[in-house]
């Protein structure tokens, strides 16, 4: 090709082993996306998520957890669907959505989390 193309950005892999270090710790808010790679809908929510994580680095943690890979914490969050995400902020669940949520609809909800967390460093 004649040019070059953008390396395509990747939310983080979410594991049983490395949940703690990077959410238990996170000081942003945080959103969860469990799938898995055969699931029709997750195919669709993916890039929307890698996307997400991309724009929101440094102000939001966007990552995935694959459930198939990682029992344990498809077992913590009682996950009976996917795609399921969970919406962390200080340390609490707050959120859950299952099934297909438009990227503007998680933007929102994205923005209204990072402007509460501004407010409170204020």
């Amino acid at each position: 090709m004649f040019w070059k193309r953008k390396p395509k950005f990747q939310a983080p892999q979410i594991t049983d082993q490395n949940f703690n270090e990077l959410v238990g710790g996170s000081k942003l808010p945080v959103l969860l996306d469990f799938y898995a790679d055969w699931c029709g809908p997750c195919k669709i929510l993916g890039p929307i998520i890698d996307e997400l994580a991309e724009e929101y680095q440094g102000r939001a943690l966007i990552a995935k957890i694959n459930t198939e890979t990682n029992p344990r914490l498809s077992q913590h969050f009682a996950i009976r669907s996917i795609p399921t995400m969970y919406i962390i902020h200080n340390g609490e669940v707050v959120e859950r959505y299952n099934g297909l949520v438009p990227k503007p609809n998680l933007e929102e909800i994205l923005n209204g989390y990072i402007t509460s967390e501004q407010g409170e460093e204020e």
